[in-house]
């Protein structure tokens, strides 16, 4: 269940990642709270700081793909990541000294979307640098369990925080928690990473990517269910903070208890898919199961009538969101050529997160115009359909399989 934990480099990594996601959460609890108080509660307001927030995706993750096939990924996250600490330190300073308007948050949502769109797929395709091949699918699930438990810890450390100090000091500690992560990457040792030949610089290689991927038919389909229940599914970022503060009636420690319930499902959906690791590849079955399995939870969720029953739903609507997700991942990284990772787990993250500047707008409106229940509704209808098309394409097409590809990554002797 913790093989990735015996290799070094990964345990450095894992450590730093515990830190600085504990504060990476308690910031995007910080960031909805304050968006709701300078917005008088709006929840159009919130949908625009999560579209601002991942619309760069839109324009750089593909980029930042091709970056990671050619660049020392290692190098690159050390810069990436003290970009995304400075946009936390810049927000908390403004917030602590009372100068923090919409329009300043709204702009370091977008700069820090703008960091993490090309950070993402970098960190993404260097898990299997640090690992190899055949722990590759325990890694993703371990990093799944690491952000979860942050996501478990963070809004629940934040909530508290609020109400003692303000939102503005939870910025600056997610600024500190930075080091962590930083830290880990320094410390690595270069020559135990499993690494492969970079691909040299030429013309064309984006397109290149985006034709490797659109002759693979399965991963079209993939990515197809990816896009719409990340898109429309997975919009807590908005929902929850509307159903604490406009539905329940509640303040920031609601909003902090229902995202640490949702945590404390993802963290056990994360931890069974560290436990199937060890049986070999994912498969896809699991990711159409898990994907019908949570737009029914979610369409429950939307109906719950009181704040502790929508909280204890939300723990099986993680379990089968991280069973989704985790397998998704693992399966996308594993049915690619090593040449092209770095490339298609960019269009990956594209998929999985570009959609936000459409969904997020999209499920503000429906909670303003209707009710906070509506989007967990719609969000779970859409899913339980891309479910249930792309189960069929898959089986129509011969089976819910996917080839495999060996790394070919040699592993540098030190010195």
């Amino acid at each position: 269940m913790f093989g990735s934990l015996r290799v070094r480099n990964y345990r450095l990594y894992a450590s730093g990642q515990v830190v600085s996601l504990v504060g990476v959460w308690m910031q995007r609890v910080a960031q909805d709270w304050l968006v709701l108080e300078l917005s008088n509660g709006s929840p159009v307001a919130l949908g625009i700081a999560a579209a601002l927030q991942f619309a760069p995706t839109l324009f750089l993750s593909l980029w930042a793909g091709v970056l990671a096939d050619r660049m020392d990924k290692r190098r690159l996250l050390l810069v990436l990541e003290t970009g995304l600490g400075l946009c936390a330190l810049t927000l908390g300073l403004l917030d602590v000294l009372g100068v923090a308007e919409l329009w300043h948050v709204y702009l370091l949502c977008f700069l820090l979307g703008a960091v993490a769109a090309v950070e993402t797929p970098v960190r993404q395709s260097f898990v299997v640098e640090m690992v190899g091949r055949d722990q590759l699918t325990n890694a993703v699930a371990l990093n799944s369990m690491t952000f979860n438990l942050a996501r478990m810890i963070g809004p629940a450390i934040a909530g508290g925080l609020i109400i003692v100090v303000g939102t503005g000091w939870v910025f600056l500690l997610n600024a500190m928690t930075f080091v962590g992560v930083i830290g880990g990457l320094l410390l690595m040792r270069p020559a135990e990473l499993h690494r492969g030949d970079p691909v040299p610089r030429e013309k064309g290689q984006l397109r290149e990517g985006l034709r490797y991927v659109r002759k693979r038919a399965d991963l079209v389909i993939l990515l197809f269910l990816v896009f719409f229940i990340s898109t429309f599914g997975l919009n807590f970022y908005v929902t929850l903070a509307v159903l604490a503060r406009n539905t329940f009636g509640g303040d920031a420690d609601a909003y902090g208890l229902l995202s640490t319930l949702l945590a404390v499902g993802t963290l056990a959906g994360a931890t069974l898919a560290a436990k199937r690791s060890a049986r070999g590849k994912p498969r896809l079955r699991l990711l159409i199961t898990g994907a019908l399995a949570f737009g029914v939870l979610e369409i429950a969720v939307g109906l719950m009538p009181s704040l502790w029953l929508t909280g204890a739903l939300l723990i099986p609507v993680g379990i089968a969101m991280m069973t989704f997700t985790t397998t998704a991942n693992a399966t996308v990284q594993l049915a690619v050529t090593p040449a092209m990772r770095g490339r298609v787990m960019g269009l990956y993250m594209l998929v999985f997160l570009g959609g936000n500047p459409l969904g997020g707008p999209v499920m503000g409106w429906l909670a303003e115009h209707f009710t906070a229940r509506a989007p967990l509704v719609v969000g779970g209808v859409v899913s339980i359909v891309a479910a249930l098309v792309g189960g069929f394409v898959l089986a129509r097409r011969g089976g819910l399989t996917l080839p495999t590809y060996r790394l070919g990554l040699r592993r540098r002797s030190r010195g």
